[in-house]
């Protein structure tokens, strides 16, 4: 069983592609190669297959590098499943996963939201689908500075708070203030109850 994740950037035709794109492909390339394990399709569309285990984090990761850069957002639909074909290209790679991420983005784009989950199991798609349009209440709201430590952070686990007040030369106390309205803890719990609940199929 893997995660496929496929999504679209919000809002790209306002943002020069040049300012997003490189940052993207080196996310997603810290993941594996290019292009069967990820791909940059049709100028703003993206896909990606990972382990289960990391796919809410990988998801936070690619949501709070797009949300760092001036208006742009984006939309993740993600797809669990079997993987009954492997393609030296992931756009042709095929099985359930791909199957579930696929149809999910069309149908994201038509109910307005910014991240769903299919899988094979209706219960497990309903407490995290739930769960998933309360969070993006806050994520979809994360201003540019927020996103940025929120990337650090998942990007690099060991990663002080006096790491990051260096980098972003603010206070320490600026930086706990980001964290503590970006509700980080409560991101860390979600993480775990999201890998729990994908466990359980």
């Amino acid at each position: 069983m893997i995660a496929v994740i496929t999504g679209d950037i919000i809002n790209s035709e306002h943002s020069e592609t040049k300012l997003w794109i490189t940052k993207l492909k080196n996310l997603l390339g810290n993941w594996g190669s290019n292009p069967q394990t990820w791909d940059i399709y049709r100028g703003d569309e993206f896909q990606m297959k990972c382990n289960i285990d990391d796919v809410f984090w990988h998801f936070l990761a690619i949501k709070s590098l797009l949300k760092s850069q001036e208006n742009l957002d984006v939309r993740i639909a993600i797809g669990i499943g079997e993987e009954n074909f492997s393609s030296e290209k992931i756009t042709e790679s095929n099985g359930t996963a791909y199957v579930n991420s696929g149809r999910l983005l069309n149908d994201l784009k038509n109910d307005g939201h910014t991240v769903s989950i299919k899988t094979s199991n209706d219960s497990v798609d309903r407490d995290l689908n739930i769960l998933l349009k309360w969070s993006s209440k806050d994520f979809d709201n994360w201003t540019v500075a927020t996103a940025e430590i929120i990337h650090e952070m998942i990007m690099n686990k060991d990663i002080t708070q006096e790491d990051l007040a260096k980098k972003f030369a603010i206070s320490q106390s600026s930086v706990s203030q980001r964290l503590k309205r970006a509700n980080y803890e409560l991101i860390v719990e979600t993480n775990q109850y999201f890998r729990k609940k994908i466990s359980e199929l």
